[in-house]
């Protein structure tokens, strides 16, 4: 896969075969979209294109809501995207200008003029250009004008994207890791660089890493110990233009994740540690990818250091049980 992070540097194609949107978690539902755009390519001959967006439009459209919260972030969506066998993936920057093309420029401009699209692999309630006033029914009225055609995804499919992205969150807010997992289809990640803390956790014989999550609107799951599969990367170069190539670890480790404000200790602000089991070395300021496997259960408060000790190796007992280790 190719990745382009502007459509000014890509190169208009001859037989084009594009899709549109934001495809965050790439999940299960937008795989079915995935397959299609595929299916038609090879029908056709013809090249796929993903066109997406960073930052996210919600953000451009309404800076003053807070409350996205986004399954993937741009090197996690890159790479799930590379994963479903796309040919190119342009993340171009969501501004105001582009967003106030009316829908005619941005067939003209956009799908035709930069990307050089034969066909549009698109659902029923795609809207787009100024206002979203953009709707299928232009893209099908204007396509002979522009010489492409369309093709519309199920509204069944469309209907299943949602259920899906809906069914990630809930889960995910819930601590039901394993049903978010299964609608995603495959582990729900955080990424994030290693961080020093207050050293409490090496204190009670848990040293952990703390993780600072690169996306500040990602999606954090309910605060408590789950059971993680983590990867360590030394230098895990971010998304760039030019071929994609999968970030390989360095390291590959089982561990125990904490999410929540410890109250036992403070209870203030929110931490991501990590307690990587029978691992010793030094990982600060390398990057990890956290996999979530399995809930263990919820944060809570124990009256006292010692308490809070013997749960935590109750929990390590639980998750080295669940590894078989």
């Amino acid at each position: 896969m190719k990745i382009y992070k502007s459509l000014d540097e890509f190169e208009p194609l001859s037989n084009a075969i594009v899709t549109i949107g934001t495809f965050d978690g790439v999940h299960i539902g937008h795989q079915k979209i995935l397959s299609k755009l595929r299916e038609c390519a090879a029908e056709r001959d013809g090249e796929t294109i993903l066109l997406t967006f960073f930052p996210h439009p919600r953000l451009i459209i309404n800076p003053d809501d807070d409350n996205l919260r986004l399954i993937n972030d741009i090197e996690e969506k890159t790479h799930r995207l590379a994963l479903s066998g796309i040919d190119h993936l342009i993340i171009t920057p969501f501004t105001r200008d582009f967003s106030n093309q009316t829908p005619e420029e941005y067939i003209s401009n956009v799908l035709v003029g930069r990307l050089g699209t034969k066909q549009i692999v698109i659902g029923y309630d795609h809207h787009f250009g100024k206002d979203r006033q953009g709707s299928i029914k232009d893209l099908k009225e204007l396509a002979e004008i522009y010489d492409y055609t369309v093709e519309q995804i199920p509204e069944q499919d469309i209907e299943d994207v949602a259920v899906s992205s809906t069914k990630i969150r809930e889960s995910l807010i819930k601590g039901d890791i394993e049903t978010a997992n299964k609608y995603l289809g495959y582990s729900f990640e955080l990424t994030g660089t290693v961080v020093r803390g207050d050293q409490i956790g090496r204190e009670i014989g848990f040293p952990t890493a703390n993780l600072n999550v690169h996306e500040p609107h990602k999606l954090i799951p309910a605060y408590g110990i789950y059971a993680v599969e983590v990867e360590i990367y030394a230098n895990m170069s971010t998304v760039h233009t030019g071929e994609y190539v999968t970030p390989q670890p360095d390291r590959i480790a089982k561990g125990m994740a904490y999410i929540g404000t410890r109250p036992t200790v403070d209870g203030m602000n929110r931490k991501i540690e990590i307690n990587l089991l029978d691992f010793k070395d030094d990982i600060y300021s390398t990057t990890l990818r956290v996999k979530f496997l399995k809930f263990i259960r919820h944060d809570q408060w124990f009256d006292s250091l010692e308490t809070m000790r013997n749960q935590i190796k109750a929990d390590e007992k639980s998750i080295r049980e669940y590894f078989g280790i």
